[in-house]
């Protein structure tokens, strides 16, 4: 299975495409997002993994690496398990006392948010083809907060595009992506 290859078409087609992301077509375009999969079924794998490549995007140029999405398929595919690795996730910034320079934003095959049922159309804003943590500079984050009118809006305008959508229109898309790509 070729999970970049899914993953760019998730990107392109479901986030780009349903503009889930306002921010996320230009690195996509400029080819400027590094792909990492971590196929190990261990979390110390993963966990050394993103220690690694945080170091990496921190100490790349961003014209070289803007972004970077680490593809972890065969770990963590409970959501609560993955949801309590994300603290893990979050001592490694500190640790490389990255807090402030770098992001992490998580994906997830069933990701749900708090206030949300698993079946709500909301939770597809941030599910994904595998479970995958997406580390993101904030000097760039905080670019194009600077150059989006009314960035508070977003969640709302997707929780209304999903929901306009539907669940099955939504699924019907996700398993052609997998289908084709």
């Amino acid at each position: 299975m070729d999970y970049i290859a899914q993953t760019k078409a998730w990107i392109e087609h479901f986030v780009i495409a349903l503009n889930l992301c306002p921010f996320a077509k230009h690195p996509f375009q400029k080819d400027n997002i590094r792909y990492i999969v971590c196929k190990s079924p261990q979390l110390e794998d993963l966990a050394q993994m993103l220690y690694q490549e945080l170091q990496l995007l921190h100490a790349t140029p961003a014209k070289e690496v803007e972004t970077s999405l680490i593809i972890h398929p065969n770990v963590l595919q409970n959501f609560e398990d993955y949801n309590q690795f994300l603290a893990v996730a979050e001592a490694l910034l500190d640790d490389l006392a990255l807090e402030g320079i770098i992001q992490i934003a998580s994906f997830h095959p069933h990701y749900q948010f708090a206030d949300a049922r698993p079946d709500a159309a909301e939770n597809y804003s941030n599910r994904s083809p595998f479970p995958m943590l997406h580390l993101l500079r904030e000097d760039s984050v905080t670019q194009a907060v600077e150059h989006y009118p009314n960035i508070d809006a977003i969640p709302e305008k997707n929780i209304a595009n999903l929901r306009a959508l539907g669940i099955s229109e939504i699924q019907t898309r996700l398993d052609e992506l997998t289908r084709t790509h």
